[in-house]
């Protein structure tokens, strides 16, 4: 049986090769000007963001995938 801390992650450091959507959002949202919601994160990787084969998220994948899109959008 895995524990829990009291924010619902498992105890330990975090790996930013493989973040769950939960704990991305709270470390974007603490390094960055404006709150990022879990519902962000599943909205971006519904429109392609990629994750590991485990559902997570390897975040210097996903600022790759984020630059990508920005430049689309120009």
């Amino acid at each position: 049986m895995s524990e829990h801390n009291a924010n619902g992650r498992q105890p330990g450091p975090l790996n930013p090769q493989a973040l769950r959507l939960q704990d991305a959002a709270r470390v974007l949202s603490a390094s960055g000007p404006s709150p990022v919601t879990v519902e962000m994160l599943q909205a971006d990787v519904a429109s392609g963001a990629p994750t590991n084969a485990d559902g997570t998220l390897n975040l210097v994948h996903f600022a790759a995938w984020l630059v990508k899109e920005m430049s689309r959008a120009d």
